[in-house]
């Protein structure tokens, strides 16, 4: 019971803060006062002529307009704790100077391209330093003077000499004798040909396991280390971090990208920038924790809103569906005979229906909107909670009580109002919890699917719409997804709670 106390006062909390979102979210002011005039913007509509001479018809951009020094001297303005909207798109402008640029730094693949004939002597060698030979000193040299050369290649070799079979592409890794660095050897696919070849072109590369791993590093304006790896880019030489620090500075102004060949310790690194662009949706920020969406609208503001949305769309269904089905059910069960009987077959038929196509050709009718939604969610959900009342009504006005009441002359609606229903009442409030998240997932289903409530409405199900067309975006699916579950977990405790208060079997050891 205290866990289901206290998930209601935070559920009841969380709808009371989202029914004040704009007191507490909006990118209007709660009060302006201007040369001697006080204004609710946040409450009220003015045009932007109201604050300046020759204005326009539409609403003023009041952040903007609060930069301007003259209107600053003349007014006093109070904001809300978030100066965000769910409508307002953020200009990219706001933020550029929290891009990034990230830099990766890798050393260079060593490769060497060499000739030799059937003797296995060198006929071209290039790039044979980057293995510890001498680049002018391999004439007159053989293959097997740098490397250990097997004999599977040594046949493999003369068999392309030969160009008398068709041969498949040929990898393999050499050790290096003395100084010379392992590499792994790449022999192109060999064809048939009429005459024996007089040389052949092989190709080294380092392997992968002697080659230093690259480094990356993401850097933001105006710091001089970088977000992560910190300690690998201090081991640097100074000359090299001011260079590096040089060319972010330089991206970041030019928007860029940009590649450069550095020098350490004897050996060539490439040095790749790649300044970020401002694209939507943008990552959480300063000023925009929880991110930005597609249209650039903070992703806080609409799941604010999109939580009152959800919480009263389920609270008028549910209240709708359960006044409906009460009725129904109360009808059914004590009037019985052949108006249960109707009942029952009417329902049954009624049930049948199916609802997604009857939203559908409903909202291309009549368009989509808060209240078609909760009209066409109240005709359907009232059928299960009807034959519960049913059954109660049933079960009931057979008690004493009610021929108590009989006999006394009340009509039959007052008794089936004033004494049966208050006693057929634990259904309601067992289930209600259950139906409140039901219709809250239903909600976000149809958002989802885009059948819910029409845009730019702030809702949880459009949010993960995005999410699903923009899966790198992990913002949009980790905190719209936490919000929904937290809500839904909420209901299942309170729920949880009134089924304990309510049962009357006793949940303890046995004694």
């Amino acid at each position: 019971m205290r866990r289901a106390w206290f998930s209601l006062c935070l559920l009841i909390f969380i709808y009371a803060c989202s029914l004040a979102a704009e007191l507490l979210c909006n990118s209007k002011p709660l009060l302006l006062y201007f040369e001697g005039r006080i204004y609710f913007p946040a409450a009220r509509f003015y045009a932007e002529k109201e604050f300046i001479p020759g204005g326009r018809e539409t609403a003023p951009d009041y952040a903007r307009l609060c930069e301007n020094q003259d209107f600053r001297q003349k007014s006093w303005v109070l904001w809300p704790p978030l100066k965000n909207d769910p409508l307002r798109s953020i200009p990219p402008a706001e933020l550029e100077s929290y891009l990034r640029l990230d830099c990766r730094l890798e050393p260079k693949s060593k490769i060497a391209g060499l000739s030799i004939n059937r003797g296995l002597e060198l006929t071209r060698a290039l790039g044979l330093e980057h293995f510890g030979g001498d680049e002018n000193d391999w004439r007159g040299k053989r293959l097997d003077d740098y490397w250990q050369l097997p004999e599977s290649l040594l046949e493999n070799l003369e068999a392309r000499f030969s160009a008398q079979l068709e041969l498949p592409r040929l990898e393999l890794e050499l050790s290096g004798k003395g100084d010379i660095a392992p590499a792994r050897l790449v022999l192109l696919p060999g064809k048939p040909a009429a005459q024996a070849r007089r040389s052949l072109r092989l190709t080294l590369h380092e392997l992968e396991k002697t080659r230093l791993a690259a480094i990356n590093w993401s850097f933001e304006a105006g710091q001089e280390l970088p977000r992560k790896r910190q300690q690998e880019f201090l081991a640097l030489p100074e000359d090299l971090q001011k260079r590096i620090l040089s060319l972010v500075a330089e991206g970041l102004k030019s928007k860029e990208p940009s590649t450069e060949t550095l020098l350490l310790d004897g050996a060539e690194f490439s040095l790749q920038s790649s300044p970020e662009l401002v694209r939507f949706p943008f990552r959480p920020v300063p000023g925009h924790r929880l991110g930005l969406d597609d249209a650039g609208r903070d992703v806080f503001a609409r799941i604010l809103y999109g939580l009152r949305s959800s919480l009263s769309f389920g609270l008028i269904l549910v209240f709708c569906a359960m006044s409906l089905g009460t009725v129904a059910g109360m009808l059914q069960g004590y009037l019985g005979g052949w108006v249960d009987v109707a009942g029952q077959r009417l329902i049954e038929v009624w049930s049948a229906l199916p609802f997604l196509y009857v939203m559908i050709l409903m909202g291309s009718i009549y368009g989509s909107s808060f209240s078609l939604l909760i009209f066409c969610y109240a005709i359907f959900n009232w059928i299960g909670i009807s034959y519960y009342m049913r059954a109660e009504m049933l079960r009931l006005r057979s008690f004493p009580f009610v021929e108590s009441a009989r006999c006394l002359g009340l009509p039959g609606w007052k008794i089936a109002w004033r004494h049966i229903l208050p006693n057929s009442l634990v259904p309601l409030i067992t289930f209600f919890p259950f139906s409140l998240i039901g219709a809250i997932a239903s909600l976000a289903a149809l958002d989802y699917l885009g059948f819910g409530l029409p845009p730019p409405t702030a809702s949880l199900g459009q949010l993960l719409q995005q999410a699903q067309s923009q899966r790198w975006a992990w913002w949009l699916t980790l905190y719209p997804s936490l919000a929904l579950f937290s809500i839904m977990l909420l209901g299942v405790f309170i729920g949880e709670g009134l089924r304990n208060a309510f049962d009357p079997r006793r949940h303890s050891k046995l004694q």
